[in-house]
């Protein structure tokens, strides 16, 4: 078992902020964690099969790193342009905090992945995606991530061809409007409708 505490080696000697274009991989540090400063990263591991299982998705403010998680493999990648700032563990004062946000988001979308039906589990990923990261603009909340169908179908354990196709139904019914560059924005008086 590794310390959380362990001696820091091979971390930047400064905390000065670092971009990272999109889709790049934040570099790991057993000893250290990723503060998010601009941008969007998703966490992610891989089963024997290959497939993805999303761990999370993070903005900014997040808290992200090697150190969270006993995963093997544990990838952070940039959803978007990303500027993040190294903070050594053995700085950081507020790891409690930081790992309840992790255990809370783990089982928000635990709970979003136990749908049985993919239209219900994206139509909860897109209503809790436009809580957590959205912005308010006149016709609901704009989710402003860019991400790809392909991304969506990865969260949720399907095919990029049903998210496709459910995000068109959507669509049509007037539960969202889809913008260029995969932005989203989601009625939310709607889709309580469509909840219930």
């Amino acid at each position: 078992m590794v310390s959380l505490y362990a001696n820091l080696t091979n971390l930047p000697s400064n905390n000065t902020k670092q971009v990272f274009a999109r889709r790049s991989f934040l570099p790991e540090y057993p000893n250290g964690l990723w503060k998010i400063e601009t941008g969007f990263v998703r966490t992610f591991t891989y089963l024997e099969d290959g497939t993805t299982v999303a761990l999370g998705l993070w903005g900014p403010g997040d808290i992200v790193g090697k150190a969270l998680s006993k995963l093997e493999p544990y990838q952070m990648e940039c959803l978007t342009k990303v500027g993040a700032t190294v903070l050594p563990l053995e700085e950081w004062t507020q790891l409690t905090e930081t790992l309840l946000s992790h255990i809370q988001q783990a089982q928000e979308l635990m709970v979003i992945r136990s749908h049985k039906k993919v239209d219900t589990m994206l139509i909860k990923l897109l209503a809790w995606l436009s809580k957590k990261f959205g912005s308010e603009v006149e016709k609901g909340r704009l989710i402003d991530m860019r991400l790809t169908h392909e991304d969506l179908a990865e969260m949720l354990g399907s095919t990029r061809v049903t998210i496709t196709r459910v995000l068109g139904q959507f669509e049509q019914e007037g539960l969202i409007d889809r913008l260029s560059l995969h932005r989203i924005v989601v009625r939310e008086e709607e889709i309580w409708y469509y909840e219930i």
